[in-house]
């Protein structure tokens, strides 16, 4: 690894175990122990080529650990549920470019009715090809998959090994599209394949309209298993028990939206990013 990689890597790393909270006591069972992470995949998350701001939120985030968690490594067929602006993608594209195939999987703007929702939705999917227009050297073997909402498939089936999805469930929930969410999870992975679930977590079960953006842990494994999947893990390399989860808000008011007075600026900045699940579950091989 070149030094100014390597002086990279060990600054991801030293901030992760800096910002990385204790673990929290949950009805899930003891958490899984950490990861080692690999080569590869260290080098990917300290590449150059990410956006300075990205590389900010790593100290919350922790990447390189929670994908070591989830099993990544090249050679993997890999399908990232909604990437938002590409967060991950900057991660997962390039360790997948010579060795495995990265999908970004992105709601169809035409199977959302008209309005904002649709307008949304395409300013989401155009800002990432954009993205990945203006940087080939890592992501021209990445491929965009637009998927229906309300009956979502997301590649052929049994065509992935791993199915990541960072901080969506409560807006599925909330659609009422969670489930047939995980069942398209199930459909399009192999046998034994991984859904790698992060999502911010909720002091218990929350209702199905809830607007605060935290969903239960247990609320999680249930839909999970009740479309066909196996609890395979829990790791609390996300976890905040600093964030007491009564925002007015909801997870909004935190770190990075902020949408609170700025007079209490520094009282979230404090408090950091929401408290997160992270949970590894596995497609049964029988």
């Amino acid at each position: 690894m070149k030094p100014v990689l390597l002086q990279r890597a060990c600054h991801v790393v030293l901030a992760s175990l800096l910002v990385a909270a204790p673990p929290l006591a949950l009805a899930a069972g003891p958490a899984t122990p950490a990861t080692a992470v690999s080569p590869a995949l260290q080098a990917a998350v300290a590449s150059s080529h990410r956006d300075p701001a990205n590389v900010k939120r790593d100290g919350f985030r922790h990447p390189a650990q929670t994908l070591a968690f989830f099993g990544l490594e090249p050679g993997q067929t890999v399908v990232e549920i909604t990437p938002g602006n590409g967060w991950y993608s900057e991660i997962l594209a390039p360790l997948l470019r010579s060795e495995g195939q990265y999908v970004a999987a992105v709601v169809d703007p035409e199977a959302v009715p008209e309005g904002r929702g649709r307008d949304f939705q395409q300013r989401s999917r155009d800002g990432l090809e954009k993205k990945f227009a203006a940087a080939p050297a890592q992501f021209d073997k990445s491929e965009i998959v637009a998927y229906d909402p309300a009956r979502p498939v997301f590649g052929t089936a049994g065509s992935a090994d791993v199915v990541l999805t960072f901080r969506n469930v409560h807006n599925w929930r909330k659609a009422g599209q969670a489930q047939g969410m995980f069942k398209g999870f199930h459909d399009v992975l192999k046998p034994g394949g991984v859904l790698g679930v992060v999502e911010h977590r909720a002091r218990a079960d929350v209702a199905d309209d809830d607007d605060t953006g935290y969903v239960g842990q247990q609320q999680v494994i249930a839909m999970a298993e009740a479309a066909g999947f196996t609890l395979a893990g829990s790791s609390e390399v996300n976890a905040n028990p600093r964030d007491g989860k009564d925002h007015p808000n909801g997870v909004w008011t935190l770190p990075p939206s902020n949408n609170h007075d700025p007079a209490d600026a520094a009282k979230y900045q404090a408090i950091g990013e929401s408290d997160r699940m992270t949970l590894r579950f596995i497609k049964p091989k029988d």
